[in-house]
């Protein structure tokens, strides 16, 4: 197979057939060809009338259904960001419910991932409970300081200044994160 590029205004092109000299599509006003010779087009354009390209953007969508509206389904996120100094003045202050810290990135599945569980958990421990997170790429500094080294990092801090915090690396199963909730904290 011989591909041809036009050199024309609108830089089309024409895919030679191996078996005759004619181009499979000849819509090209007043062509000056060059051969180059590649077993395999790379791109192909389909034109419609007035010569505009194709694209699949350009077809409407039709919804087939309606998406379902479930019943915690919000606008805004429960878990909601904080930076450093929101985080620290939460865990020095006066709590009678559990902490959970999420620190997490935008570019990391995993954080996504875990996100959405924590998400559920908020609806399931409307209150008793506190979930925020903290994006490490705007909050470097304090990330560093509370030593995260992989995402996701959560942190389940309890109530009880006497207990230590546990702290969680990498994506964990949402029934660790309630036992952890439930029988620690």
């Amino acid at each position: 197979m011989v591909l041809f590029q036009c050199h024309a205004p609108h830089h089309s092109m024409a895919i030679l057939s191996p078996f005759n000299s004619k181009p499979l599509c000849a819509s090209l006003p007043n062509p000056s060809f060059t051969a180059h010779h590649h077993p395999y087009p790379l791109t192909t354009t389909t034109h419609l009338n007035n010569n505009k390209p194709l694209s699949l953007s350009t077809v409407p969508r039709k919804l087939l259904c309606k998406p379902p509206q479930g019943k915690y389904i919000r606008d805004d996120y429960l878990v909601k960001k904080l930076s450093a100094e929101e985080i620290q003045e939460l865990v020095k202050g006066e709590r009678k419910v559990p902490l959970i810290i999420d620190f997490y990135a935008t570019w990391c599945g995993p954080c996504i991932l875990m996100a959405q569980e924590l998400e559920m958990l908020a609806v399931e421990y409307e209150n008793k409970a506190v979930f925020v997170k903290v994006d490490t790429d705007d909050e470097y500094e304090f990330s560093r300081d509370m030593q995260v080294r992989g995402l996701p990092t959560v942190f389940f801090i309890s109530p009880d200044p006497n207990k230590d915090a546990i702290r969680t690396e990498g994506l964990i199963p949402i029934q660790m994160m309630r036992d952890i909730i439930d029988k620690d904290m």
